[in-house]
């Protein structure tokens, strides 16, 4: 069977890829600390597990779920955010829970975007606004986003034509921790109230080694045209429970209602509740978080120094965007260094765009002690000690 020409330009989502790589090195008898994945290793609220447990014992968990997602949750979205960002959300119609963000990316898509319409993408970026834009036949149109400049307002500005129909946001930025300032945000804003064009803010890293908790709907005209996206898997490490939401004005949000209640039958309703649940942690949590990612964020920055990258120290978010020392070609060429002759594992640049060449991802979900244990591996090999080659076999 040949596949749809939509995939000819779709690979294998690179993590999907390297991690069986390094499962093989693992299995090899090759310890990997495996620093390049933003997969938080951190407990949720305890209270949210319990919450879970419970509710799985109530025989309605097992039925078909509301398209819109059950009360309890839209309403802890609503008063998390309000706690949060001091912003309102009707919860009956401006809340759109969703099976993780990977799925309002594709649905939001889906409901906006015609094929050969073009979306406005960052370079360097999350890969997933690429990848399901080009899947569904959209144009795609990247701007600029710089390690320490704020120089994508401008970018994003010539790059609008009547062509344009979503402009894709993602402050504090992944991978590189950039946060511009409000009143640079508002321009988009603006002109995306200028030209008729969907704004949509992917807005997982709101609260990760911040103080001042940001969303678009702080903004002046923002409802007008915007979206956010949201999600529990970095604010309260639920990954594997796949929980995000959409909020935004009605008549946006039911258009996306539209594409997503023909494509699922509604999430779970104990993992709803266990979620809801979860929302109930605000500053206090978010504050223990924090300063266990600065602990480890304290000792990324020591590795990085002794691979001899160079990095922001103003960055937000959970990962650490670092340019590779002179004399590499490429950030592949330094994660395959790191891989095979240390046992450490990065994200090569690359594969956030072609803006990442030069760079590496460094993630902080990973304990202090493997940090630690990464940089006297470094510091060995530099001294003549205990250096090792890993080979793949097959």
């Amino acid at each position: 069977m040949k596949q749809a020409e939509r995939m000819d330009n779709i690979g294998e989502y690179y993590f999907s890829k390297k991690m069986k790589e390094i499962k093989e090195l693992i299995e090899g008898g090759n310890p990997i600390i495996n620093l390049g994945i933003g997969n938080p290793d951190l407990s949720p609220p305890v209270a949210a597990i319990d919450k879970l447990r419970m509710t799985a014992l109530f025989g309605k968990a097992n039925q078909y779920q509301s398209y819109r997602g059950i009360d309890e949750l839209r309403e802890s979205i609503s008063d998390w955010s309000e706690t949060i960002y001091d912003i309102s959300l009707d919860p009956s119609s401006e809340i759109l829970p969703l099976i993780g963000s990977k799925e309002g990316i594709l649905h939001i898509t889906q409901a906006f975007v015609n094929p050969d319409e073009e979306v406005l993408v960052p370079n360097p970026g999350y890969p997933s606004y690429r990848s399901i834009s080009s899947m569904l036949g959209a144009a795609i149109v990247e701007y600029s986003i710089g390690p320490t400049e704020h120089n994508f307002v401008e970018d994003i500005a010539t790059k609008i034509s009547s062509e344009t129909k979503i402009i894709w946001l993602n402050f504090p930025h992944m991978p590189t921790g950039v946060m511009p300032t409000k009143e640079e945000i508002q321009v988009v804003v603006n002109l995306a109230r200028k030209h008729r064009i969907l704004v949509v803010n992917d807005n997982p890293y709101s609260t990760i080694l911040r103080n001042d908790f940001f969303s678009i709907f702080q903004l002046e005209g923002a409802k007008e045209v915007c979206l956010e996206m949201n999600s529990l898997s970095k604010s309260h490490n639920m990954a594997g429970w796949r929980v995000g939401w959409l909020s935004g004005r009605k008549e946006l949000v039911d258009i996306v209602l539209k594409a997503k209640s023909n494509v699922d039958s509604g999430m779970y309703w104990s993992i709803q509740q266990g979620a809801a649940e979860a929302l109930k942690e605000s500053i206090p949590w978010i504050t223990s978080l924090n300063h266990e990612y600065s602990k480890r964020l304290y000792s990324m920055w020591k590795l990085l120094d002794e691979i001899g990258c160079t990095y922001s120290k103003d960055a937000s978010g959970m990962f650490v965007w670092a340019k590779i020392p002179e004399g590499y070609e490429d950030g592949d060429q330094l994660a395959d260094e790191l891989l095979y002759e240390s046992g450490i594992f990065v994200a090569p640049g690359h594969i956030f765009g072609s803006n990442g060449i030069e760079y590496i991802r460094c993630s902080l979900c990973v304990p202090q002690e493997e940090i630690k244990k990464a940089v006297k591996r470094i510091q060995n090999i530099k001294n003549g000690k205990k250096a090792r080659m890993v080979t793949i076999t097959g």
